[in-house]
Parts: structure tokens; sequence; C-alpha cells
């Protein structure tokens, strides 16, 4: 009997819940193992990451068998359409590991080589999910589903400015990235994708990263810009293959960001 034809939005929705499902057990559990993707550095992969992505993939052969994938912990794989689903299993497994909830379950689907049109980003922990398609941006909770929208302008002196890491990348990108901040309110550092749900949900103005690849950017993208908001490269081109990447709430703090950004832009 053939699956029944569930639309891209359910397709992305039932990956997320399949990820869940896959992920939460390990969540804060004694007996996460966790292995170094990285020999000169610290990047972490654990059981967890492989078993979401490999519960996301079974779902795409159920329903959409003819797209391709890329997700971060199995690679690319080729299909016959011209669509792509992007997939991370676990954004932030630092986090993850550290027992934080500000990681969560990236989903992105695009048309070719192009920029994502439907984003999905999960937080399975604190049960929030937040999506993003032509349709509009959305967030469902434990207080139930919205719409969500980017904050309206505001000067760059009055901006919070959101990073993962301190040292943000290479030493280039932390001298456009503290130029920027010492420039608005307020910086906060360490949300992995969280910041980038809370730029779409309207409760922050900017994100600023670099080193990014395009499972990292694409979901949140999808997300932000379904809200009315901007994500760019550091010269204001396309970031959804990753890089430097510049989230903004609006035209008018994307641009004060970007004049700041570009000479240290790639």
């Amino acid at each position: 009997m053939n699956a029944p034809r569930l639309s891209d939005l359910d397709v992305a929705h039932a990956m997320a819940d399949a990820a869940r499902a896959a992920i939460l057990p390990f969540f804060r559990a004694s007996s996460l193992i966790s292995d170094n993707k990285d020999e000169t550095g610290f990047d972490p992969v654990t059981q967890a990451d492989r078993a979401a992505e490999t519960a996301m993939r079974d779902i795409l052969a159920l329903h959409r068998p003819q797209d391709g994938i890329w997700g971060e912990e199995f690679g690319q794989q080729s299909g016959s359409s011209a669509r792509t689903w992007v997939l991370d299993p676990i954004d932030g497994t630092r986090g993850f590991i550290s027992g934080t909830p500000t990681w969560g379950v990236l989903i992105a689907l695009s048309d070719g080589e192009g920029a994502p049109h439907l984003g999905v980003v999960d937080q399975p922990y604190i049960g929030e999910r937040f999506w993003g398609s032509a349709e509009g941006a959305f967030c469902a909770g434990p207080c139930g589903t919205s719409p969500i929208r980017t904050r309206a302008a505001r000067n760059l002196g009055e901006a919070v400015l959101f990073t993962t890491f301190p040292e943000v990348g290479e030493a280039r990108d932390r001298q456009g990235f503290d130029a920027v901040a010492a420039q608005v309110r307020l910086v906060r550092y360490g949300m992995d994708c969280y910041a980038y749900a809370l730029l779409a949900a309207g409760q922050i103005d900017l994100v600023i990263e670099a080193g990014l690849n395009a499972y990292d950017i694409q979901a949140p993208m999808a997300v932000i810009e379904a809200a009315g908001g901007i994500v760019t490269d550091w010269q204001g081109g396309a970031a959804h293959l990753g890089g430097q990447v510049l989230a903004a709430a609006n035209e008018s703090v994307h641009e004060a960001a970007l004049k700041l950004l570009r000479p240290f832009s790639a």
C-alpha cells in the first residue's frame, strides 16, 4: 500500500517528530557517548545525532524518495527531482552534551541549489517548534501555536545581538563581530540555533556568525525570512551555503550591521 500523500510541511513536521523521539532518550543521559570529528579541535557527534538523522531519512524514504538529501552526519544523497532536504539532526551538539536546551533539529527544503523555501527549527526538550514557509512563520509550544514576526526597526544602539561562540571563527571574523558588538545594547553567547528562532519570534535583533555550513543556516534562514527578517552573508549576498552569516530582524538593523561587517567579509 502506498503511503498517504503529505504536504512538504507535513513531511517536515513528521521528520521533526521522528527526530524528537530518537533524541530525547539520550539527552542528559549518563550513558551518552560522543565522538570527536575534528582532528585539530573538538567537534562532537553522538549516537543521538546519528539516530535522529537516520529517523528523518526514513521518513523521506517513505514520503519523498525522489528528493535529494544533504545531512550533516551521513552526507549527500542525490535524488531524481531537483529538490533537496537539508538536515542537521542536532545543531549545537556541544550544548547537547552539556545538558543545555539551546540545541535543535534543523530541517530545510530547497528547489535546486538555491535558498530554502521551507524550514523547521525544533527544540525537543522544551517542546518548541518554529517553522516558516510561503504560508508564513509560526511557533508551537506549551502555550499553543501562533504566528511569529521579527522585531520592528530600531537603532543599532538599542539592538540585542547573539552568537554561539565568543571567538566567532577566525581572527578577522572576530574583528568584524566586535565592530558590531561595540555598538549594540546587549550581546549574548552560546545559543546555537535557538538564537535564530528567537530572532524570528521577535525577541532579538541580530545574529552574527562565521564558519557555518549549509545545514547550519538553511532552516533558520527559511524561518526568519518567512517571519519578515533578512539573512545574508557579510557582503549582503546569498548565505544559504554558510560561511559568514548576518541574520537581522529588519532592513534597518541589517544595513547598520552590514556597514560594519563589510570590511571584514571573506
